[in-house]
Parts: structure tokens; C-alpha cells; sequence
């Protein structure tokens, strides 16, 4: 058989993170093979296409990655404009992936991965095994890759939280499907836009890509075409200040200013709030219009759409093979887990990590990028590339290199730790940062409710984009 260290690095997905990983792994004379199931390189990314990020063209290009451009003649964008996923995909990933050449295959799905000859059961012999990674193509056929390690950097996208509460779809949820989305909706689009305009949509969800729904379906509501347009934004927390993010004091202004227009959405009328509301079932009304019911059940106005951002969870199915060793509730490495606990850590802060803590009982298999936070919201480019970078730096050997962190994130301007339930007995007087009040029924913008002038608590997001 052929030696291991012969044998490429096969990253999983060909998004920002895993492209950067190859960057990295070239940059160190590894050979890595890049799989992608979509058939373009940024598949999901240019899912979302229409979405503007919150981070800057500065923020979003791995070093390793603009210096394998470097030769092509690849011009880098203005490191202070704001790209959407589109300018991302076209401008940053497309010509990474040319300059990788056939180091990148489209149209190649990974369905399983183990160790040659060996199931998770086996010990003897375990680590000397290369890795086989099995391959389904475009085409329907199927191959057998040899690997000495594991990237996986697919992501999440593909696997949306449902509206369920109890994190199971609710009841009816699956039957009202063509009146549910789980993305930001292109309103630009001429199809998509007629779904919304003159609708009654509602919006489930507190993070970045709620904010992004709540604004657009706002500036919907004020166009010629969108009269009558009306969210009503679901939270299964109650309103506080930290409710619309850190506003001026985040460090990615273009975030803060996200919740800000949310803010605004609903202070003008265009959005009614209903906090503390848990979804247990979606129905049918007589007229097909969609009934959202609580747990404690409470019944709302019937709406036509539901747009259903609650984050995201990771596909582990193909990794059933592999010994992973993941956090019981986030679903990410144990050793990570408790630097990204939305259950603890609201601030924004998330400390330096590599190769260690993203590390399992299954050596050389590493779940990086979004995958690597399992369950956990608010994840950046830039925590991916520094991630990929101590991962290959481990790979190649160079564990000083590896153990070397120095990434710095920009705050949200959010304190907090009161996690994503509200507590009963959490201070109600607002004096502290992370203060929450009980969970209840209030409708605010067109109602005249008032709204908290501040924003002090992380609200969840998926990514360092405007998506979730």
C-alpha cells in the first residue's frame, strides 16, 4: 500500500474555509484534493448570493490564499468595501479555485468516511490505516479516495434548524413547506418578491439573519410594489436590550448596524414582535393560511409566509465511521465546546483556538470552519482561517507553528451569559448586561410599545456574513 504521507489531504467542501485549507496545505508542499458536491466551487455561498456580509473584503481573504493568487495577477478588492456572497464567490473563490487547478473537483459528494479495512469498532492497527473516503459523483458513480487526513470544512447550510422549539420540526411544519423557507429571500428577484409583497410573513428567529429578513421585508413594505407588506417577528426569548445586537459599540459596524435596521423595522410599524413564543405546531387555516401555535398555547393571526431562520446544525451522517468527539448539546470538538457555549459566552469573546481543541479521538480528521461550531451561532471567516492554518501546521509537523494563535475577533459590543432561554430569575431592572425580562406576548412598532435605546447582548448568526 502506499505510503500515508504519500497520500493527499482530502478537504470536504470548497467554500471560504476549505479553499483556504488548501491554500495552506500547497503553501506547506502538501498535495490536498478538495471535494465539493455542489457544481461551483462556493456552492452555498452562492446560495446566498444576494446577501451583503458584514465583514470587509479585508476581513475575508486568507493570507495563504492571496499569496497563492499572487502570481495569477488577481487584483484584491478594496479592503474596506462590504462584498455580498456573489462578490465573494466571483471575485475571492472562483480564482482560488483556478489557481488550485484539478486540486478541486465539483460535483464530487462525500458520503462516508473510515479508516481502510477498519469500522470505528477496530483498534489494532487503527492509525497506521490511510483514511478511504468514498465519493458519489454528478454522474451517479462512486469511487474510493486515500487520504492521509481529513478536512471536513462542508459547513452547515444544508442542514437549517427547523421552527420546532424542541429542535424537532413542528407539528405541521413539514406539510406547510411550500409556504416555508429557511433562507434570506432574494427580494430583487421578480418571483420572490411577488411571494412577499401585500403578505403577512412571519419571521422566526433573533440573529443576523433575522435582522436581514426583518430589513428587507421593511423596505418591501415601502416601495410602491410592497404595500401591505407586514412581518410578525417570532422570538422564542423575550425583548431586552440585548435584543438588536450591539448597535454603534459592535466592532463590525456593518453588524451593528444590521440590528439597528431591524430596530428600525419594527419602531416604524413594518414588524410586530412576539416574544417568549416556543412553536409547537404550524396549521392550516380554512383559507390555507399558516397558524403558528406555542407551546403554552397561544395561537397567532394567520400569516402567509414563514421565513424560518433558527441557525444551523452539521451533517455527521457521513462521518459515522470516524471516532468524532463532540460536546453533547452543541454537537462541536469537546475541547472547543466550551469556548463557543452560547449557554455561557455572549460577549462576543471567543478565545484563540487550533489544532488541539479541534482535534478528536480519531487522529488526523479535523471538522473546521462553520462545521466545527456545531450548533454554536456567531462564527467568522477569519476564525476559519485561522483554524485551517494551525491544522495544516499540525499536519505538516510544525506543532510550533500549530500552537502559535493569535487571532483577535472583533467584539459584538454584547455582554451577556444568560444562554437562549430565558431565566425567571435573571435580573429584571435592566442594570446589568445581561439582563432579561420574562418571557411574554407584546406587540410593539405599529402598537406603540416602547423599545430599549440599547442592544447589549449577541444575537445568534450563523457565519461572519449576514446570513445565519
Amino acid at each position: 500500500m502506499t505510503a500515508t504521507t504519500d497520500l493527499p489531504v482530502v478537504v470536504v467542501g470548497a467554500g471560504p474555509v476549505g479553499l483556504a485549507a488548501a491554500a495552506h496545505l500547497v503553501g506547506r508542499g502538501i498535495e490536498p484534493l478538495v471535494l465539493e458536491a455542489g457544481d461551483a466551487v462556493g456552492a452555498t455561498v452562492r446560495e446566498w448570493s444576494h446577501v451583503p456580509l458584514f465583514s470587509t473584503w479585508g476581513e475575508i481573504v486568507d493570507p495563504a490564499a492571496e499569496k497563492l493568487l499572487a502570481p495569477t495577477g488577481w487584483t484584491k478588492p478594496d479592503a474596506t468595501a462590504y462584498p455580498t456572497g456573489g462578490d465573494w464567490a466571483d471575485r475571492y473563490l472562483q480564482p482560488l479555485a483556478d489557481a488550485l487547478g484539478d486540486r478541486v473537483r465539483t460535483g464530487a459528494r462525500v458520503t462516508g468516511v473510515s479508516r481502510v479495512g477498519r469500522d470505528r469498532i477496530v483498534d489494532d492497527g487503527r492509525e497506521n490505516q490511510p483514511f478511504a473516503v468514498h465519493v458519489t459523483r454528478a454522474d451517479g458513480s462512486e469511487e474510493r479516495v486515500l487520504a492521509r487526513a481529513v478536512i471536513d470544512a462542508s459547513g452547515t447550510w444544508t442542514t437549517p434548524s427547523p421552527a420546532g422549539a424542541n429542535g424537532l420540526p413542528a407539528l405541521g411544519e413539514r406539510a406547510a413547506a411550500g409556504h416555508v423557507t429557511y433562507r434570506v429571500p432574494d427580494l430583487k428577484d421578480p418571483a420572490v418578491r411577488a411571494r412577499y409583497a401585500g403578505k403577512r410573513t412571519a419571521v422566526v428567529g433573533s440573529g443576523a439573519s433575522a435582522f436581514t429578513a426583518l430589513a428587507h421585508l421593511a423596505d418591501l413594505a415601502k416601495a410602491d410594489d410592497g404595500a401591505g407588506t407586514k412581518a410578525v417577528w417570532i422570538l422564542r426569548r423575550g425583548i431586552s436590550g440585548s435584543t438588536f445586537g450591539g448597535g454603534s459599540a459592535d466592532q463590525l459596524p456593518a453588524r451593528g448596524a444590521l440590528g439597528l435596521a431591524a430596530k428600525a423595522a419594527v419602531e416604524d410599524g413594518h414588524a410586530d414582535a412576539v416574544t417568549g413564543f416556543r412553536i409547537e405546531a404550524i396549521e392550516r387555516d380554512s383559507e390555507g393560511h399558516l397558524v403558528l401555535t406555542a407551546e403554552d398555547g397561544r395561537r397567532l393571526d394567520p400569516v402567509d409566509e414563514a421565513i424560518v431562520l433558527t441557525g444551523f446544525r452539521p451533517d455527521l451522517s457521513f462521518l459515522s465511521e470516524i471516532r468524532l468527539g463532540l460536546d453533547e448539546r452543541l454537537q462541536a470538538p469537546t475541547a472547543l465546546a466550551p469556548l463557543i457555549d452560547p449557554n455561557q459566552h455572549s460577549c462576543g469573546t471567543v478565545y484563540p483556538h487550533g489544532h488541539r481543541e479541534l482535534s478528536h479521538p480519531e487522529p488526523g480528521v479535523y471538522l473546521v470552519g462553520m462545521k466545527s461550531y456545531g450548533r454554536a451561532p456567531t462564527f467568522l471567516a477569519m476564525t476559519g482561517y485561522e483554524q485551517v492554518r494551525s491544522v495544516v501546521a499540525a499536519i505538516a509537523g510544525d506543532l510550533e507553528s500549530a500552537d502559535n494563535l493569535e487571532l483577535t475577533l472583533p467584539e459584538t459590543g454584547v455582554c451577556g451569559g444568560a444562554g437562549l432561554f430565558d431565566a425567571p430569575e435573571t435580573d429584571q431592572t435592566g442594570s446589568g448586561c445581561c439582563a432579561t425580562p420574562t418571557p411574554a406576548l407584546v406587540q410593539i412598532g405599529a402598537t406603540g410599545a416602547p423599545l430599549p435605546a440599547t442592544a447589549d447582548e449577541e444575537a445568534p448568526s450563523a457565519d461572519g456574513c449576514r446570513t445565519t
